[in-house]
């Protein structure tokens, strides 16, 4: 028995439990089988045309690989009776699907299916037709392809096969083949005989040692216990000796067994060949020693035949369940595309759902601080990064040097004062100028870090909202484009007014100089109760540090505080007052920008994205198509619907294939 298995059923042992029957010279090459076989192998080779195995399912194959000269070429025409293309290099450049059916009729049928189109051809013809067809499919030069090129071959005799062709395995480039061609072969080569459904039919030639062969190493690779490779041996007249041992020890682990051929030589008929192959096996000191079972022609076709049946059954259900989970998925992957529009009013209904879906979103994420939809995405947490954002601004105002107490201690008051006393007025009073200036001074010095602020976070909602928008537009490239325009105008108008707002309140923190926070008081009198000890500090002491410690300032520098005396008390006074009102000013700027930031994002998502959006719609609308237009698929959206349309198409046909092939077998 050749693979079997229990869980294959009754109808899989009638087919591989077949006895070996002794086949008469002039019969055909197997028969015993076929009227079982045949629709078995029709259906596979239906999948096949029909290309399932683009979508991921693969079939039973049989695969027949081998290095150069081997004898594969040989072996096939053996099979099929034909003559293939001979010539120096490789003479098979693509995949040759070989589909065999024993054909009562006496004339032979021939035809080549490739690049969608069916070419009929003869027997004397048909190994220019294959190299024309091979020509068109790869080109005139000796590179390889691995778009495939099927021959049905339907002629009295032949074994209901289907088998693939590969290139022959050749390392040395000749005859203006590619550099790469050993890589290219041998991708092609893998990419058919890795999937478990492939039986490898690996043509050796008895001339060589066979775990030199390039093609048993690749074998190896992908079927490491051989249980789905079966071994032909060529030229086995040229290497008798030794033979014996080499089929029987099984040293590169050849799992469904050996067969030992003898091809056709010259001009022979392959009636001839066939009666020659026999008596070679017969009289031959050597090959005579060689289980009958193992050799000829016949006994190749008959176990391809069983295995090929055996592997078709085994994977017959598995087939089934994945075109069926490969269709369930498509339709229903088909069925979340958006609904294709045939009214205004659908499309006016679905754009509205996206206006208020996007909203939504916009509200959960700028509005209300939830992250549901951006688990993952720390940049769409759009209320944490924001109150990062505020937090820093605070930061780098009360960081900056105008709020730096220690450096250059009263020397900027000291300055202003220096000014203001030269002015006719009564002296030791301090002008509301005086302050006004020095509050300037420190305003302008922090002006642009507002200004940076709202650029910055109007950048980031920016890019917030059109990801949202995006996202929720996603099947509408007209619309995508449309809400994009709007979302960049209206955060443009949006920003602007921001930004003259900002530089408005600055203007009028350095207009006038005004709190009602009880807090002003309370510091401005906490360091002026200090007055008088810093005075003795700076002045009195008998030996005064370049460097006093001063609680409210820390530790400050004094020594050119000594050559202004006259003003250094007025000069206190002046930093008290600043810097216990400096610190309302920039409380009052962060807690002014976090609340237009918070107006303006409630604005921006209630009231006026909608309508910028609706205006955008209203210009689109004068060019003609209106929400029809913005709602035509975009290309890519059209493309998966074509792509998804023709996998459900081909699965659907493959189904009724197969539901076909499983009535039948239920029935037999």
């Amino acid at each position: 028995m050749v693979y079997s298995s229990e869980s294959e059923g009754d109808s899989l042992s009638m087919v591989v439990n077949q006895p070996r029957q002794e086949v008469a010279i002039d019969a055909p090459i197997v028969a015993s089988c076929n009227d079982r076989i045949r629709p078995l192998l029709d259906a596979v080779d239906e999948l096949r045309h029909l290309m399932v195995m683009k979508e991921g399912i693969q079939l039973p194959t049989i695969v027949v690989v081998g290095d150069q000269s081997s004898g594969k070429s040989s072996v096939l025409e053996s099979l099929a009776g034909i003559s293939l293309p001979r010539g120096q290099g490789i003479c098979t450049r693509v995949p040759l699907v070989m589909r065999l059916q024993h054909h009562h009729i006496p004339e032979p049928e021939l035809y080549l299916e490739f690049n969608g189109k069916t070419v009929q051809t003869t027997e004397s013809r048909i190994s220019e037709a294959i190299n024309l067809a091979t020509d068109e499919i790869a080109g005139n030069g000796k590179g390889v392809s691995n778009t495939p090129l099927t021959l049905v071959v339907k002629k009295h005799g032949v074994p209901d096969l289907t088998m693939v062709d590969l290139p022959g395995i050749t390392r040395v480039p000749v005859h203006d083949q590619p550099e790469n061609i050993y890589e290219q072969i041998a991708g092609i080569i893998m990419e058919y005989i890795k999937p478990d459904e492939s039986i490898i039919l690996n043509v050796l030639s008895a001339t060589v040692d066979f775990s030199t062969c390039e093609s048993i190493r690749m074998s190896q690779q992908v079927d490491k216990t051989g249980e789905r490779t079966l071994a032909v041996v060529t030229k086995v007249d040229k290497a008798p000796e030794g033979l014996l041992e080499k089929v029987t020890a099984d040293d590169v682990n050849v799992g469904l067994g050996y067969v030992c051929v003898r091809n056709r030589i010259g001009d022979e008929t392959y009636e001839e060949a066939r009666r020659k192959e026999a008596a070679l096996f017969e009289s031959h000191p050597l090959l005579c020693l060689i289980d009958k079972s193992i050799v000829g022609v016949p006994v190749l076709a008959q176990k391809l035949v069983q295995i090929q049946a055996a592997i078709i059954m085994k994977c017959l259900p598995e087939i089934v369940k994945k075109i069926n989970d490969k269709l369930n998925s498509s339709l229903s992957e088909f069925n979340k595309l958006p609904k294709t529009f045939t009214s205004i009013a659908e499309a006016m209904t679905a754009f509205m759902g996206i206006i208020a879906a996007s909203k939504e979103s916009l509200r959960k994420i700028i509005l209300r601080g939830e992250f549901d939809e951006y688990p993952d995405d720390q940049r769409m947490h759009c209320t944490a990064r924001l109150g990062e954002m505020i937090n820093q601004c605070s930061q780098e105002m009360q960081n900056h040097r105008s709020s730096d107490l220690k450096k250059n201690f009263l020397m900027d008051e000291i300055s202003v004062l220096d000014e203001a006393i030269k002015g006719i007025r009564l002296p030791n009073f301090l002008p509301h100028s005086v302050f006004i200036a020095l509050l300037c001074k420190k305003v302008d010095s922090i002006s642009s870090m507002p200004i940076e602020f709202v650029e910055k976070v109007w950048t980031y909602i920016e890019g917030v909202m059109i990801e949202v928008l995006t996202s929720h537009s996603d099947n509408y490239h007209q619309l995508q484009i449309a809400t994009r325009r709007a979302c960049l105008n209206l955060v443009a108008k949006m920003k602007q007014q921001s930004l003259n707002w900002v530089m408005e309140i600055i203007q009028m923190e350095k207009l006038t100089d005004y709190t009602c926070n009880p807090e002003y008081l309370l510091e401005s009198k906490k360091l002026m109760a200090k007055q008088d000890k810093f005075m003795d500090d700076v002045f009195n002491a008998v030996l005064p540090s370049a460097v006093i410690y001063f609680e409210g300032f820390g530790g400050v520098e004094v020594v050119r505080l000594r050559e202004h005396k006259h003003v250094v008390p007025q000069a206190y006074d002046l930093k008290a007052r600043m810097t216990a009102y400096w610190k309302i000013v920039l409380r009052r700027l962060v807690d002014s920008l976090a609340l237009h930031l918070q107006l303006s994002v409630h604005n921006l998502v209630d009231k006026e994205l909608e309508k910028e959006i609706v205006n955008e719609l209203m210009m689109n609308s004068l060019g003609g198509g209106g929400v029809e237009k913005l709602l035509g698929e975009s290309p890519s959206v059209a493309g998966k619907r074509e792509k998804l349309s023709r996998t459900i198409k081909l699965l659907q046909e493959s189904k009724k294939v197969l539901a076909r092939i499983v009535d039948e077998i239920a029935t037999a």
